[in-house]
């Protein structure tokens, strides 16, 4: 079944143009506001938390949780209705409590300025024309400040949607007509793999909704995912108490095939296109996690059949076939997208992140970096995204550019630490390497202090000697000396807090 949602801004055609594409296509439409109304009646204090939201007021903890029920209350709705037919939601961004489903359409509507003063007006009569501007401009920055709150995202991200229609010179009606035409491209049908990702995520859902409606559990801050019937749940360590609940709060629940529960404060995303669970680069992810208390979800990144080749690369024959017959979407046949759960070598990874207690969750993505990035929560509480060795079909020139692409992309986006398996640990590991550092850091550090000590007499007659050429060469290098040693001295500091796990 399709889902396709509609972002809709202040008295735009956002409303018409969803009902009309909801009838061309025979689809059930969903308004935000009958959901919200619906999570309301099951005492999630929706208007308390726009409130808080727009009104800049501080986002308490117990605040937060019900933030957190309310998207996953959205995402059971839409999840469990486009599983019976489908769907064409029309609200805020609803496309972004729905990440990792492939096949979903996203549809930004907007007008220009003068038209929606226009609308404003007509609405609103008692308004004069700038009050009516400003009202618009005021509706636009609480939602902004709504997606950027709940999301962490832009709302004006055009990488957010799939088509952007501009009401300037295009009628609701006709609008719908041209979307119908793109609902039914391939890439936007439902497979069997983007089924998959759908019950998941409704799933998943439904085990949050459990654990906030239960009284031994609804004050933990959980994150949970689900693959295949596979529950993973993290939560604080301060709330293991009450965590050792949620097995027996999710065993009610109709679907679930076993269950995870890491103690974690943070994520850590670790990217391959294959794992290997005796590899030296998934033990430094692992110690990472540990030093910072983190759980690892393993993500295997395939290019699938439909990831467009760079530029000056010939796309492998099977690859254009494909293409044609399918549009571009994974093929769910394959045997590399077969849970069971997964390949070995991802399976068996797992399983060691499972015995150390750093298990989050492990999904498979066809595609490349928007597809990733598209599949990615960017509310959860990621703290670093190391990418290892994916692009495997390439040559070893373009795969080493396809993965700086990808880690620069990434970065760009999701405003995190992300780096290859090769700088991870430089960047959060002690070894061999950094010992050297820190010892000559250490060894520039006394060098520096003692020399000045000693000389103190010295460097008093040097910076306070008359004349004016006399007193610029000493600022000049004093303004040299200052910052080299800050640079030493720092340094060394960064070396001993990495040293004793303070970061």
């Amino acid at each position: 079944m399709q889902i396709i949602c509609v972002s809709r801004g202040s008295f735009g055609y956002g409303n018409e143009l969803a009902v009309k594409l909801a009838q061309k296509l025979g689809y059930d439409c969903i308004a935000r506001e009958t959901l919200t109304d619906g999570a309301t009646d099951r005492g999630i204090p929706v208007g308390k938390i726009e409130s808080a939201v727009l009104k800049r007021h501080p986002i308490t903890e117990a605040l937060a949780l019900q933030m957190e029920l309310m998207k996953a209350f959205i995402c059971e709705q839409i999840c469990g209705r486009a599983l019976e037919k489908s769907v064409v939601y029309h609200g805020r961004t609803g496309h972004l409590v729905l990440p990792g489903i492939s096949h979903v359409l996203r549809i930004r509507a907007i007008a220009n300025d003068e038209e929606r003063i226009k609308m404003t007006l007509r609405r609103m009569p008692n308004l004069t024309r700038e009050k009516a501007k400003r009202y618009n401009d005021q509706v636009d920055e609480d939602r902004r400040r709504w997606v950027r709150t709940l999301y962490n995202a832009d709302w004006e991200d055009p990488s957010l949607y799939d088509v952007t229609i501009n009401f300037l010179n295009m009628t609701a009606e006709n609008s719908a007509s041209a979307l119908v035409s793109i609902a039914q491209l391939p890439e936007f049908k439902a497979t069997p793999a983007s089924m998959q990702a759908v019950q998941d995520r409704l799933l998943a859902s439904r085990c949050r909704l459990a654990i906030g409606r239960d009284d031994r559990t609804r004050e933990i801050g959980v994150t949970v995912k689900a693959d295949h019937g596979n529950v993973a749940v993290t939560y604080l360590p301060r709330q293991s108490k009450e965590a050792a609940f949620i097995p027996e709060v999710l065993g009610k629940i109709d679907g679930i095939q076993s269950i995870v529960c890491t103690v974690a404060t943070t994520n850590i995303l670790y990217i391959q296109e294959s794992f290997d669970p005796d590899a030296p680069s998934l033990e430094q992810v692992i110690q990472v996690a540990e030093k910072w208390n983190a759980s690892i979800e393993l993500i295997r990144l395939l290019e699938g059949k439909g990831a467009a080749a760079p530029e000056a690369v010939t796309a492998p024959a099977a690859a254009s076939s494909g293409r044609a017959a399918d549009g571009g979407i994974l093929d769910d046949a394959s045997p590399a997208l077969s849970h069971e759960g997964h390949p070995d070598g991802v399976a068996k990874t797992f399983d060691k992140l499972i015995q150390v207690g750093r298990a989050n969750t492990v999904r498979t993505i066809p595609g490349g970096a928007q597809k990733l990035l598209s599949s990615l929560n960017r509310s959860e509480q990621n703290s670093l995204v190391v990418v290892g060795d994916v692009f495997l079909a390439r040559e070893m020139s373009v795969r080493k550019r396809m993965r700086r692409d990808l880690i620069s992309f990434l970065a760009d986006h999701l405003k995190i630490p992300v780096i290859s398996t090769e700088d991870l640990k430089g960047q959060y590991l002690f070894g061999t390497k950094q010992w050297l550092h820190m010892a000559l850091c250490a060894v520039a550090t006394v060098a520096v202090y003692l020399a000045v000590f000693y000389n103190q007499e010295a460097v008093l007659q040097f910076t306070s000697a008359p004349g004016t050429g006399r007193r610029v060469l000493s600022a000049a290098l004093v303004a040299l000396f200052v910052p080299i040693v800050a640079w030493i001295y720092g340094s060394f500091s960064h070396y001993v807090l990495k040293l004793i796990k303070l970061e």
